[in-house]
């Protein structure tokens, strides 16, 4: 199948990075050199001022920072079907995975139409407090319920589609996407998902019973968790970038967004050759 011609190019930048905003000025020269009728004004991931939408409504979003930058994107974007291409600037670069050296060939795939499309699933969360709905967010890496340093251990009910699974007692529980089966729930001994896979890891962090281990659940599941016990400082966490306090009996429900993230690449792009790389696998 033909793939669509790119005609507009929005640029988002890591706040802050001098190296990352200078980069995007160049990239707005090179396209314009290489006919893309509209390349739009570069913004930051981090502004507090509204973003301009028209930057997110492009064919093509540029992506010039780290997997952090990606996220916020991926949260600007919201039900809009656009595609992004990564080029890190961060550190590890799960989902920015071109070099800055690697950009403009990548482009030129991209602009001759080489390229392919992975679509990466993401979460809708809900916050309720018995009848009130206190915050709604989109994740695309996780789901996060946890604990302050000093504050006790906490009990977290989960369900799945209103069957009870278990009853929790950890430091916190994550609800990763296949995406974010590389970050937080890497580092709480949960597996890695391969990223097409259609399904959702529950890992618990710390366990009180060494027995309660990560379980892979299908992602079109409706998944309730809820806070047993009252306990200050417990957070919930969206994507490691929003956060809300919870009190005891507060719900968080869970559902697979019917948006997903479109990561755009050249053709033939092989995910273990970022799994090796970024996890330094035999070396």
């Amino acid at each position: 199948m033909q793939n669509s011609q790119i005609r507009s190019v929005g640029i988002v930048v890591k706040p802050s990075h001098a190296e990352a905003s200078a980069t995007a000025v160049e990239l707005s020269a090179w396209l314009r050199n290489r006919g893309i009728p509209e390349v739009l004004e570069p913004v930051s991931a981090g502004e507090s001022r509204p973003v301009n939408r028209q930057t997110l409504d492009a064919d093509l979003v540029v992506v010039l920072g780290g997997d952090g930058t990606m996220i916020s994107t991926a949260r600007l974007v919201g039900d809009k079907d656009v595609l992004v291409l990564g080029v890190n600037y961060g550190s590890l670069g799960y989902l920015t995975d071109f070099r800055i050296e690697e950009m403009f060939p990548a482009l030129e795939a991209i602009l001759a139409g080489r390229y392919d499309i992975d679509r990466r699933v993401m979460l809708d969360a809900e916050h309720w407090r018995e009848d009130q709905k206190l915050a709604v967010g989109r994740v695309l890496n996780d789901v996060v319920i946890n604990k302050a340093a000093l504050a006790r251990i906490i009990e977290i009910d989960v369900r799945l589609n209103d069957l009870f699974v278990n009853s929790y007692r950890a430091d916190g529980l994550i609800v990763s996407t296949p995406t974010g089966s590389t970050a937080y729930n890497l580092s709480a001994g949960g597996p890695i998902v391969y990223p097409s896979m259609n399904a959702v890891v529950l890992t618990p962090i710390c366990p009180f019973t060494l027995t309660n281990r990560p379980i892979v659940v299908p992602d079109n599941a409706e998944i309730a968790l809820t806070l047993d016990d009252e306990n200050e400082g417990v957070i919930l966490s969206l994507d490691g970038q929003t956060g809300y306090p919870m009190r005891a009996g507060d719900r968080v429900l869970i559902r697979k967004s019917r948006t997903t993230f479109n990561i755009v690449h050249p053709e033939n792009r092989n995910y273990f050759d970022v799994l090796r790389d970024k996890l330094k696998w035999g070396r």
